[in-house]
């Protein structure tokens, strides 16, 4: 055991370093990694002093110790397939509307999670003309340009019609992207709604009167693959009945911090009341 804990020492800190050379010191979370690298060798040297000095150490620190980790890992281990049942779902066509969640961008360019993102949108967008793509995605601390207005940019040079575009600017996290993005579907929904009931007026038809505009509209959350079940979890909360995930895919060398970030953000928003 205490070789096995100094292995995923060893095997944490080569990842940092892997993350380190590929990507620079920017990437969040990465830390997240040495922190376990010193974790695992605290605990292999525990071990070590442990067995050399059983008689004179009391049984219940240890036995603690084992409980909160085993029950620290077993949480992780059950939010982790959550997350990988999330990349499971599959692309629904001919949606009404599908938000696609912002993510970093550098300067006036999409960072390369974004353009993921971005480049998954254009298959939909070509594939579904009829489909409304919300851009969602406001202004971060360190960012010149609010998200969307990037998004904007980039699918209208890659050919997606001004017309299927609709913008969300405010937001700053997931719940904020879900809840803006429904306010700008409803509104959307209600300009539609006042020129069918003006439409019907005039051929003296009785008045278009639509339902709840969420509970009779397909709704999608385009994000990248390990971020869909949390998305579509804060979505089905906020009481978007008929909600579908669109995945674009991450950087592989990324994937172990993307989905351990993710796994916290989850305990996060259950936490918080947003899932």
């Amino acid at each position: 055991m205490t070789v096995i804990l100094e292995a995923a020492a060893g095997l944490c800190l080569l990842y940092y370093g892997g993350i380190v050379l590929s990507t620079g010191f920017s990437v969040s979370f990465s830390l997240f990694w040495p922190f376990c690298a010193a974790l695992f060798g605290f605990l292999a040297a525990g071990r070590h002093y442990y067995l050399n000095h059983r008689e004179e150490i009391p049984v219940w620190p240890v036995v603690s110790a084992v409980t909160v980790l085993g029950a620290a890992a077993a949480v992780i281990a059950v939010v982790l397939v959550l997350i990988g049942t999330g990349i499971l779902t599959s692309t629904k066509k001919s949606m009404d509307y599908v938000i696609v969640l912002g993510a970093k961008v550098n300067g006036t360019e999409p960072s390369n999670s974004l353009k993921k993102r971005l480049d998954r949108a254009i298959d939909y967008a070509e594939n579904n003309p009829n489909t409304f793509l919300v851009l969602s995605g406001g202004q971060g601390k360190d960012e010149e340009i609010a998200e969307a207005e990037v998004m904007y940019e980039y699918l209208r040079y890659n050919g997606v019609p001004e017309t299927q575009l609709l913008l969300e600017t405010r937001s700053t996290n997931t719940r904020e992207n879900i809840r803006y993005s429904l306010e700008v579907i409803r509104s959307q929904e209600q300009w539609k709604e006042r020129v069918f009931q003006q439409i019907f007026k005039e051929v003296g038809e009785n008045a278009y009167a639509p339902g709840d505009e969420l509970d009779s509209i397909h709704i999608g959350i385009l994000t990248s693959d390990f971020h869909l079940f949390r998305a579509k979890a804060i979505a089905k909360k906020q009481g978007v009945r008929n909600v579908y995930g669109i995945s674009a895919p991450s950087d592989p060398l990324l994937i172990p911090n993307l989905w351990l970030r993710e796994c916290f953000a989850i305990l996060k928003d259950k936490f918080m009341g947003n899932i």
